[in-house]
């Protein structure tokens, strides 16, 4: 092993895989917060609700077509609002998977972050 090397690392420039670490780390941060502003649109029945979750899982959408507020169907009003919410819940969260495995893939990493 090269004086300060590591088996495995070409050339063994522990200051190079450092500096790529800081590098890596700073584009998750930059990720990270743009993934937080974004908006997610998740619907259920046919477009009867609708709403909108941000990228830090807060809902700050909600609505609701006027023709799904049946009083005797309140049930299936209910179950609609918790499909739209978890549709929007579910796009942003694959989004924040596939984008930061991208980072973790781009710097050699695979799928470790």
């Amino acid at each position: 092993m090269a004086r300060g090397g590591f088996p495995g690392i070409p050339g063994g420039n522990m200051q190079q895989l450092m500096r790529q670490a800081q590098k890596m780390q700073q584009q998750m941060l930059t990720l990270q917060e743009d993934l937080d502003k974004r908006e997610y649109e998740g619907t259920a029945g046919g477009g009867a609700v609708s709403c909108k979750v941000t990228g830090k899982r807060q809902l700050v959408e909600l609505h609701i077509d006027a023709d799904a507020c049946d009083p005797d169907e309140v049930e299936m009003l209910q179950d609609m609002v918790m499909a739209a919410v978890n549709d929007a819940l579910k796009k942003g969260e694959e989004t924040r998977e596939r984008e930061m495995a991208r980072i973790g893939g781009a710097a050699g990493m695979g799928g470790m972050f």
